[in-house]
């Protein structure tokens, strides 16, 4: 089995089943998400499926899609 690492290519991650953002567009702006064996979890840029996964823990994960969800965020993204 192959050690899962983070920056590792991300087509090389086995079992993953990746899951894109319903907010990605053909603008390129995609942002998939996989669920890992052992139950991490990995992000990549959908543009690039064989570039870099960032690898978090669920615990990493949980507290980035509540703090998004409370808008700790929002000043990251423009105004529209």
């Amino acid at each position: 089995m192959l050690e899962t690492y983070n920056g590792m290519p991300a087509d090389e991650l086995q079992g993953a089943r990746w899951h894109k953002s319903r907010r990605s567009n053909s603008q390129g702006n995609c942002v998939e998400m996989a669920e890992l064996p052992g139950g991490s979890v990995a992000m990549r840029n959908s543009r690039h499926p064989d570039g870099p996964a960032l690898i978090y823990t669920r615990p990493e994960i949980e507290a980035l899609i509540l703090g998004a969800k409370d808008g700790d965020f929002d000043d990251l993204i423009g105004s529209n």
